[in-house]
Order: structure tokens, then C-alpha cells, then sequence
């Protein structure tokens, strides 16, 4: 297991882990290899094909992967995850052509002289062992061709990848800078001019919203929208009725079966038959009621010829009192050690049962798990009863019902919400599941009731009507929205001339008081502080203060504007990072330069090799 374990650590044994085991494709989307082209494509690269079965192979695992992480799948963006996967593919075919074309190829005495150095394949000698070899294949359902072909594929692509990749340049002059500037701080005050308090202060005429119109009319486009009528349902708001005696006993059964445990205990009996079985059974309970010791009296008074032996029976047996087993079952429920039942009728005439020994788990009494067992029968029969309810609304809606008329028929309450957007959806139902459902186009053409949509812990079945597209606006439905836009342009150009006005006045720390307006002192802060915006903290350090002054900088911000006072940058004399994390982090930052250098060359190999998608199959198999 060790040699195992050492050789998936191994640069041979994580290819075998990423082709045989988990296949993940480069680039980190999952796909199957050495399967052939499959004729149904759903992409052209060049002289080669993404298939169709290897495309859904890939979402599916994709899919898995992210589920695993989410608790929610209404969640998960179908579109963008189809996207994601299929340019992972494309890529991978584009970067595999590309390493046939260049050459780059491992030969048969390299992978050959690779495995054998592996620990996983030596025998007790240290020699490598062709069964053991042979088992390893054998297990995983490949031949020596196929594990062959696969790593000279994957061995070419890393060639290819570390050739693009490794070779980013960032001198380590570079990354000293980049980490000292992390190091520095100063002194800072703030004010921040709101761009609503100029608001009143704009005037727009008709000629700079037709201005404006004519230079953007493309972008001023109105949102795809439905006016949505929806049902929701969650377990939680199912109520339940008082549970019977019968569902609280079945929960204390299932509870004994997880427990998995047999009785051990160890029962005695007396056994009284004949005419006046109950009179002696009412007398014999009566002397072990006194103390009398329960293998004296069996010995003396049971019919049965286990009385020789004090009554012992063994281990308790259900199987052995046939039809009578349940009443003799709930007899001995919860009882210990010494304990004795009363008297009882079965077929054999009136039983008195102890228990004498109990060797197994002690299972606790249905009457000491009763609040438990309570809670847990309701929340059986509330999933019952929600999943009975989805299916008949699920129904309802596969015949036609309106949204409706099947809230009225389930007692469900009926929820709206107008103008529901496609794009930009901040609704209660923003989960990209239910969206894709209701700008679905044979939902929207029949303006049918979807089937039910997972939510959370809950379903959702949506209706929509009033389709609106996306349309690009006229000058009348634009106005507003470009009313809005020219007040927000205009009044922050109004703040930032107000705080560039007072940035002047300030040249040393005693004019940071003498201003129109109110600075606050965030003290001494650093390029990771979360008291300032992105934006804000790029400014706080862009310009350095002379000896014993402070200089003032203003820009405009999302807000507004910001105007910002700084004393002088200090920076550490001494960096906290030892030379190997230096090393480190300038590893870190080229890998990171390497990577964009791979999407570049990926974009170049786009113009070089041709691809063309198949829609009607990416349409298939995304389900539209």
C-alpha cells in the first residue's frame, strides 16, 4: 500500500491517476482518453474532434465535481458549466495537435525506463516484475499499448504546457519591489463627496440626452422579462398530524435494525398449563413478587421440561414462540437483568419470563426514546406527504393545469413576481435553474407550468406570461435611464472639482483642519486595509510626501469622489520573507505570467488550426 501511495506521488503515477482514475484533462476539465473519435461531434479542431460522448462524459463529471461542493444545484449555471467544458476540450485538442505538429514525443525505451524505476513494479529483490506490471493493467482494464499511447499524449502536452508556461520571466529584482511595496504605510486622512449631494445641482437639457442616445444607442437595450406566477413548496411548511401508536413503534423497529444488534440476553421461563393455568400463574408471580428465587419455583412448579434447569430457555429466540413471538417480544421490551414479566397467554397456556443474563447491547425501552422516536415518525410522515405532493402538482402541471388553478386544487399560496428578468436577477427567485426554466422557449410559446425545480430544500413550479425580448430602447423608454446616468456623470465631475479644491489647500498637517469640510483620521494604515475601497487604496499609495509634509490626492471613486491626505510612506527596513519564500513567491508570480502566456498561445493556435461547433449537437446535449 505504501509502494502504491509513493507512486501516485510520482510524476508517472499522477498521469496514471489523472488517465485511468479520475480523468481529469489538462487544463482541469474531466475527460476519457484513447476512446476514438466519436462520429456525432460536437466540435472540429483542426484535423481532429471533440465527440459527442466525450463532451457529455465531461460535463457529467464536471457537474459531480461542483455538486459535491454546493448543497443548492438550482445553483449551478448550466449554460456557463456546458461552456466552460467544451472550451476546456477544445483547448486540450488544440494544444495536442499543436504538440504532434512541433514533434514533441517520448519514445518507448523512456516510458519503458520510467516504470521500470518504480517502486510499485519491483519485486522483494528490487528487480521490476512483469506480473506485478501485468496485474497493475489488469486491475485498471488497459493493455501496454494503451497505458503507452496515453502517457506519450500526456507526457507530449506537459512538454508543451512547461515549454509555455515555465518559461515566464519575472526578475527577482521585480519581486523584491512587489513585496516591499506590500510593506509600506503611512499616515492618513479621509473625506468622501457624495455624488447625491450635487445631484440638484445638474441641469440637463433634451440635447445632451440626445447626445448621449446617439453615441450609445447599441448598448441602451431593455432586459428580457416575464411576469412570473409561481407555487413553492418546502418540507417544513408540510403539518403533520399526531403520529399513531403503530408509526411510533415502526420508528422504534427501524431504530433497532440501525442498531444492528441481536439480543443477547439469556431468558428463563415457567410454563402453566391445564384448566387453572391462570390461578397458578396469578400465585407462582405473586412468590417471585416476595423474593422468591425464580429457578426454585420453576424447578417446582413449571410444566415445561425446561423447569429441570430453572426454566433456562437460552438465548432469546423469537422464531421459537411461532405466532405468540410479537406478544412475548414486547413482554421482555426493556427489561434487565432479574427483572420478571407479569403472567401472559400465549398458545402454550400463561408464560412468566426473566431475563438472567444480557450479554449484548443495551437497546433503550421505546417508552425512554419516546420524544425522539415522537420527532422522528412526524418528520417520516411530513417527506412522505411533501414528496406525495410534488408528484401530484408535477402531474398537474403535465396536463395542462395553469399555475392556477393548481395552487387553488393543492392549497398551495400563489406568488407573483412582475417583470422578472433574465439578465441581472435580483428576484426571490434568482437561481439560475429557475431562470433557464422561465425563459425556456416551449415554456414561454405554451406558456406552460414547468415541472418541478429543486431549491434549496424545497420546489418551485413557475408560469410566465408577457414575454418581453431584449429590444434596443427608443429615445422616450431611454430617457430615464440615461437621465440617471448623465446626474451621476455630472454631479461626481461636481464632487470631484470640490475635493481637487480642497486638495490644494492642504501642503502641510496643520492645514488638514483649516478645510471647509471634515477629514477623519484612519491613523496609519498599510496597502491591506479594509478601511479604504480598492480604488481608494491605490491612491493612498501612489504618490510620496516630503520630510515633515503630507500631500493631498483626489480622484474620483464609485461613490463619488475621495479626497485623501498622506504623511511620508514608510517602508520596513527588513523584509519578514527568508530568501527561500522570496524564491517562493517569485515562483508563484511567474507561474501565474505563464498561465496568461498559455491563454495567449492557446488564442494564437485558434487562428492557426480552425474550429467550428456543432450547435445542433451542443443544443442536444445541453438538453434544448
Amino acid at each position: 500500500m505504501d509502494k502504491l501511495r509513493d507512486f501516485l506521488k510520482s510524476w508517472p503515477g499522477r498521469i496514471l491517476l489523472i488517465l485511468c482514475l479520475s480523468p481529469l484533462a489538462l487544463l482541469g476539465v474531466e475527460s476519457y482518453f484513447g476512446g476514438g473519435v466519436d462520429p456525432n461531434q460536437v466540435a472540429q479542431v483542426g484535423d481532429a474532434s471533440v465527440g459527442l460522448s466525450e463532451y457529455q462524459t465531461a460535463v457529467n463529471n464536471r457537474r459531480s465535481e461542483i455538486l459535491e461542493q454546493v448543497d443548492d444545484a438550482s445553483l449551478l449555471n448550466e449554460d456557463v458549466l456546458h461552456e466552460q467544458v467544451l472550451k476546456g476540450l477544445i483547448d486540450r485538442t488544440l494544444l495536442e495537435q499543436q504538440a504532434g505538429k512541433l514533434g514533441m514525443t517520448v519514445s518507448d525505451d523512456t516510458i519503458n525506463r520510467l516504470l521500470r524505476e518504480e517502486e510499485i513494479f519491483k519485486d522483494a529483490d528490487g528487480n521490476f516484475s512483469n506480473d506485478q506490471f501485468a496485474n497493475f493493467l489488469r486491475q485498471r482494464g488497459m493493455t501496454k499499448n494503451q497505458l503507452f499511447a496515453e502517457f506519450r499524449n500526456q507526457l507530449s502536452l506537459d512538454q508543451l504546457n512547461a515549454s509555455i508556461v515555465g518559461t515566464a520571466v519575472y526578475p527577482m529584482k521585480a519581486v523584491s519591489q512587489l513585496i516591499d511595496l506590500q510593506l509600506e504605510s503611512r499616515n492618513v486622512w479621509i473625506h468622501r463627496f457624495d455624488w447625491q449631494d450635487y445631484a440638484d445641482q445638474v441641469k440637463l437639457s433634451k440635447n445632451d440626452i440626445q447626445a448621449y442616445y446617439n453615441a450609445n444607442k447599441d448598448t441602451l437595450k431593455s432586459a428580457a422579462m416575464v411576469n412570473l406566477a409561481y407555487i413553492q413548496l418546502s418540507p417544513n411548511t408540510i403539518k403533520v398530524d399526531e403520529v399513531t401508536t403503530e408509526e411510533l413503534q415502526q420508528q422504534y423497529e427501524a431504530y433497532k435494525q440501525g442498531l444492528a444488534a441481536d439480543d443477547e440476553r439469556q431468558v428463563s421461563q415457567i410454563l402453566l398449563t391445564g384448566d387453572n393455568a391462570k390461578a397458578r400463574a396469578d400465585k407462582v408471580k405473586a412468590r417471585l413478587a416476595k423474593g422468591e428465587s425464580f429457578a426454585a419455583v420453576a424447578k417446582a412448579e413449571s410444566d415445561d421440561p425446561s423447569g429441570e434447569a430453572g426454566g433456562d430457555i437460552g438465548r432469546f429466540n423469537p422464531s421459537v414462540f411461532g405466532g405468540d413471538a410479537e406478544a412475548v417480544k414486547q413482554a421482555l421490551e426493556g427489561l434487565s437483568v432479574g427483572d420478571v414479566t407479569a403472567p401472559i397467554k400465549t398458545s402454550f397456556g400463561y408464560q412468566i419470563f426473566t431475563v438472567t443474563e444480557d450479554n449484548g447491547k443495551k437497546i433503550p425501552s421505546l417508552d425512554s426514546m419516546r420524544a425522539e422516536l415522537t420527532a422522528k415518525a412526524k418528520e417520516y410522515k411530513r417527506q412522505e406527504i411533501y414528496a406525495d405532493k410534488v408528484t401530484s402538482i408535477n402531474d398537474l402541471a403535465a396536463d395542462g393545469f395553469s399555475i392556477e388553478d393548481i395552487a387553488q386544487q393543492e392549497n398551495v399560496p400563489l406568488k407573483r413576481i412582475k417583470d422578472y428578468r433574465k439578465e441581472n436577477n435580483k428576484s426571490a427567485l434568482s437561481q439560475p435553474a429557475v431562470i433557464k426554466q422561465a425563459f425556456d422557449e416551449f415554456t414561454i410559446q405554451d406558456q406552460a407550468v414547468t415541472a418541478g425545480i429543486e431549491v434549496g430544500n424545497g420546489t418551485v413550479w413557475v408560469q410566465p406570461n408577457n414575454y418581453r425580448p431584449t429590444t434596443t430602447l427608443t429615445l422616450s423608454n431611454a430617457t430615464p435611464k440615461i437621465t440617471q446616468i448623465l446626474r451621476q456623470q455630472k454631479a461626481t465631475a461636481l464632487a470631484l472639482k470640490e475635493a481637487k479644491a480642497v486638495a490644494a489647500g492642504i501642503k502641510t498637517p496643520a492645514d488638514i483642519t483649516k478645510q471647509s469640510v471634515s477629514l477623519q483620521s484612519l491613523g496609519e494604515i498599510n496597502r491591506q486595509t479594509t478601511l479604504l475601497t480598492d480604488k481608494e487604496r491605490g491612491l493612498a499609495f501612489s504618490q510620496q510626501a516630503e520630510n515633515d509634509s503630507v500631500v493631498a490626492l483626489a480622484s474620483e471613486t464609485e461613490a463619488g469622489a475621495t479626497l485623501l491626505v498622506g504623511d511620508r510612506i514608510k517602508t520596513e527596513p527588513q523584509s519578514p520573507l527568508s530568501d527561500m519564500q522570496r524564491a517562493q513567491t517569485a515562483s508563484i508570480i511567474r507561474d501565474n505570467l505563464g498561465q496568461d502566456q498559455l491563454q495567449d498561445y492557446l488564442d494564437y493556435l485558434r487562428m492557426v488550426y480552425q474550429v467550428e461547433i456543432n450547435e445542433a449537437n451542443m443544443a442536444n446535449a445541453q438538453g434544448r
